[in-house]
């Protein structure tokens, strides 16, 4: 007997419904979840600032490339490119020194995609162009899912990320950030992750509920470790644990987040930095610690709630 498989469609819809004004809907909500277009990229970036005056003008989102710590410009379009904001790109190129260009709007005229791939073609080699689609998804009566498409981006883009990870380019401190990873799961080698990454957190491989929570553990002035739902679903997880928020935080001491802007749901830092060396040891295994304790704990919750 065949088991029916219920199905329906994806479908895009107006991307208005979601972000009324581009600056002041689309452009804070970029700027909050950047991990979103960076997976679309390829790219680890970190949010410098908006809104960032160049002359007469003011670039929309200013980002940093983790791997080597360049200026990384992001220009936001939620109409129809057009010449103007060609113009502003070239200008913001040469006032913010960036070395990536990341275009993004709803579509994009063939003779901006065009210009796009000549400058790709006839500049520097370590000045990148890329043009992004943006449009909203949604199945049924689902959240509303943001999806980033690349139509334009550098000649052998991919071959070009390899060979800068190969040769280690990072910044000095997404070096540190490389490094603490490496010795992080040189001492707990059963923790099931991929590698060390160059950038302030990690979200661990053992997800719970099929992905649907992640344990986060991130680094930097301070050590955190926070519960969450994967990128751009702010909703799987708070419906899982709401109902276990109180009990969770007093169990593991830890601190609610309510409507937090990333969906982080609860979690705890303490005052230890990666810049001193001398702390590594106390931060692995406190993240450890945390880690195993923060996930016995959700799992626990959860199968209770289902007996």
């Amino acid at each position: 007997m065949t088991t029916r498989i219920d199905l329906q469609r994806l479908q895009f819809v107006p991307h208005r419904e979601v972000w009324p004004h581009e600056a002041l809907d689309f452009t804070p909500w970029l700027a909050e979840n950047l991990e979103l277009l960076s997976e679309s990229l390829g790219l680890p970036l970190e949010l410098t600032g908006t809104e960032e005056a160049v002359e007469n003008f003011a670039a929309d989102i200013l980002a940093r490339d983790l791997r080597d710590g360049s200026n990384v410009l992001i220009e936001n379009q939620l109409e129809k490119t057009d010449h103007t904001h060609l113009g502003q790109i070239l200008t913001y190129l040469a006032g913010l020194e960036a070395k990536t260009i990341v275009w993004i709007s709803p579509q994009f005229q063939d003779a901006h995609l065009s210009a796009i791939r000549w400058l790709n073609d006839h500049t520097s080699d370590d000045i990148s162009f890329f043009a992004v689609q943006l449009r909203v998804a949604r199945i049924g009566n689902s959240p509303y899912a943001p999806v980033f498409e690349v139509l334009a981006k550098p000649s052998e883009w991919e071959r070009r990320l390899q060979q800068k990870a190969e040769r280690g380019q990072h910044s000095p401190e997404t070096e540190r950030y490389f490094k603490f990873w490496s010795y992080f799961l040189e001492k707990h080698p059963s923790l099931r992750q991929k590698g060390a990454v160059p950038q302030y957190y990690t979200n661990l491989y053992d997800k719970l509920a099929d992905g649907e929570i992640l344990i986060s553990l991130s680094i930097g002035k301070q050590t955190g470790i926070y519960v969450r739902g994967p990128w751009g679903d702010l909703e799987s997880a708070k419906n899982l644990l709401t109902p276990h928020l109180e009990s969770l935080a007093a169990e593991l001491g830890a601190q609610i987040y309510k409507d937090h802007k990333n969906g982080h749901l609860f979690g705890e830092f303490i005052r230890l930095s990666i810049h001193d060396e001398s702390n590594w040891e106390k931060i692995a295994d406190w993240l450890e610690s945390k880690r195993k304790e923060y996930a016995a704990a959700i799992l626990k919750a959860l199968d209770q709630a289902d007996s």
